[in-house]
Order: structure tokens, then C-alpha cells, then sequence
């Protein structure tokens, strides 16, 4: 059994942050959101390879950091891509890649940017036992939040219906982006693709499959967090930290108030502030500053600022005392 982990977007809405960063990298408590995903892929050994998908413009960031991790089983495969309009759309780029590689095992499919509460293991472990193409499903409980993801309908556990992004949600069951795909399935995304069928959302995907036979989904409890935005990312901090904080053993906080959900990195300082649901990244210095639902980047200097549900870039200095 192959994995590919999708890491090729460029995640526009969490940029300053994301801009030279992939989020797949962003902290999330002790750990980052892909750690957490070569963690189950590296203890599986139905799992040989794994291979990396992501674009140009991250390829060293993601090299130097395959390079210097622990996990034996990652392997780069870049995309030829450096822009967002360039992308091939999530189907495409798979469909490259199971060619670019020469897969033709079984294959799970996860995007890097997922934070989910099972372990891919007990996934390959249903793939397994039904043999068809295979998605995982969460009940995010809102029809609201539902209009945003691929819906499905089960009989069962087998999939009989999709929706795709509904204006009208008729369930809250939504797709995730695991998935996983039996070898002899693999040859469909060139043929969907070749059909002049939708080479971005995976659903669609899907969906096409579904009509031709059966798909399963292994529904989960727990939690799952998409991180595309700086609400999703602070969510799933707290997650990680339990609702908690967590401050490094280097960093420095002196006479100040660390409220719900704060994670401050290593040498950062915080002096005469409060902090609430916000991630300081290292060496950031905050002097007399109230921040709430933020996320301050390597090197920020704030002074006598009030800042609410921002995102501020590596080494900016604000000290205007400036309200935001």
C-alpha cells in the first residue's frame, strides 16, 4: 500500500502567515498537522511509501524538513506549479502524481492540512475489509458550515448520494479529504479526467465512482479541524492544547495575563499583556498589548496595541499603540 499526502496549496487566506510557510507546518500544540500524519503512516506497515505531494515553491522547505525528520517513508513528489491559478485542481494532481510515481498499489489519499481525532490505520483497516474506494465522513452538525464540503448519504456505510458544496444541505455528513483507493481504481482518474470532468474537488471524483460501483465511507467521532483560515487554525490549537496554554521553556512572560487557548513559542517575550486565543511564534517581543484571536508570526514587535483577529507577518513592528 502507497499514501499520498496532499501538501500543494498555497492557503491565500492565512497569508502573511502561510506566505513563505505551508500550514501543513503551522504548530499545533507540541506538534505540527502533518507530524501527527506521517506519525500514523510511519507505525502502519501496510504502508511502504509516502509519497509528498506539493508545489515548487515549497519543494526545498519540504525537502530540508523530510531531510531532518525521523520518518523513514516520505518521499517528495513536486508538482510543477508556483502559483494558486496554476494548480491542476486535486484530481488533476493525483492523477499526475499516480503516473509521475508509478503507482499502482493500493492507495490512501489524505491532505496535510487535515487535523482529524482517528488514526489512518484504523481507516486502511475498513479499506481493507470492503475492498472499494473508501472516503472518510464527519458530522460537523451545521448546515451552515455543511453548504462548504462534498455531503454524502449512506445506507449503511456505503455511499448511495453525494452533494457537492449544496446551496441546500440535506444532511451535515460531510467528505473529508482522506480517502483511499483500491490499484485497480487507479486508472479511473485519467479516465474521468479525459471525460472533461471537475480535476479539483475530489467528490466529484467520487461521485463518478459511485455511480459505477460501490464506495464506502468510515464515519468517525471525535474531531476534525480544516485548516484554511485563522479560525479553523486557532480551533484546532485549542484542540491540541486542550483549551489550555502552553508556553515554551525559553520564552519570557512577565506580569501578564495568559488567557484560553495561547501557545507562545521559544524566546518569544510578553511583558505587561493579555493574551487570549493566540499563537505567538518564537523570538516575538509583545510589550503592553491586549491580543485576542491572533496569530504573531516569527520576529513581531507589538508595543501599547490593541489587536483583535489578526494575522500579522514575520518581524513587522507595531508599536503605534494603533487599534485594529
Amino acid at each position: 500500500m502507497k499514501a499520498v499526502v496532499l501538501a500543494g496549496g498555497y492557503a491565500t487566506r492565512l497569508w502573511p502567515i502561510t506566505e513563505t510557510r505551508p500550514k501543513m507546518f503551522l504548530p499545533v500544540g507540541e506538534n505540527t498537522v502533518i507530524d501527527e500524519i506521517f506519525e500514523d503512516l510511519e507505525a502502519d506497515d501496510r504502508v511502504d511509501e509516502v509519497f509528498v505531494s506539493t508545489n515548487e515553491r515549497f519543494a526545498d522547505t519540504f525537502a530540508e524538513y523530510i531531510a531532518d525528520s525521523p520518518f523513514e517513508k516520505p518521499t517528495l513528489s513536486v508538482e510543477e506549479t508556483v502559483e494558486e491559478d496554476e494548480k491542476f485542481g486535486v484530481v488533476g494532481a493525483l492523477a499526475q502524481l499516480v503516473e509521475r510515481e508509478g503507482v499502482d498499489d493500493d492507495l490512501i489519499v489524505v491532505a496535510g492540512d487535515n487535523m482529524i481525532s482517528f488514526d489512518l490505520g484504523e481507516f486502511a483497516d475498513f479499506f481493507e475489509s470492503k475492498g472499494t474506494p473508501t472516503l472518510a465522513a464527519y458530522d460537523v452538525e451545521d448546515r451552515e458550515r455543511a453548504k462548504s464540503y462534498g455531503l454524502v448519504e449512506l445506507d449503511g456505510d456505503e455511499v448511495v448520494n453525494f452533494q457537492e458544496k449544496p446551496d441546500d444541505p440535506k444532511s451535515t455528513l460531510v467528505s473529508i479529504a482522506c480517502y483511499a483507493f483500491p490499484a485497480e481504481t487507479l486508472p479511473d482518474l485519467s479516465t474521468y479526467l479525459e471525460d472533461g470532468n471537475n480535476p479539483d474537488e475530489p467528490g466529484w471524483f467520487l461521485q463518478w465512482l459511485q455511480e459505477r460501483g460501490a464506495v464506502h465511507a468510515f464515519t468517525f467521532d471525535g474531531a476534525w479541524f480544516d485548516i484554511g483560515t485563522a479560525a479553523s487554525y486557532l480551533d484546532a490549537v485549542e484542540y491540541a492544547l486542550e483549551g489550555g496554554t502552553l508556553v515554551a521553556d525559553d520564552a519570557t512572560v512577565e506580569n501578564s495575563e495568559l488567557g484560553d487557548v495561547v501557545h507562545v513559542m521559544s524566546g518569544a517575550t510578553v511583558t505587561d499583556s493579555t493574551l487570549e486565543r493566540t499563537v505567538v511564534f518564537p523570538d516575538a517581543t509583545i510589550t503592553d498589548s491586549k491580543i485576542r484571536n491572533s496569530v504573531l508570526d516569527e520576529g513581531v514587535t507589538l508595543e501599547n496595541v490593541d489587536l483583535s483577529g489578526a494575522l500579522i507577518g514575520s518581524y513587522t513592528s507595531i508599536t503605534e499603540g494603533d487599534e485594529f
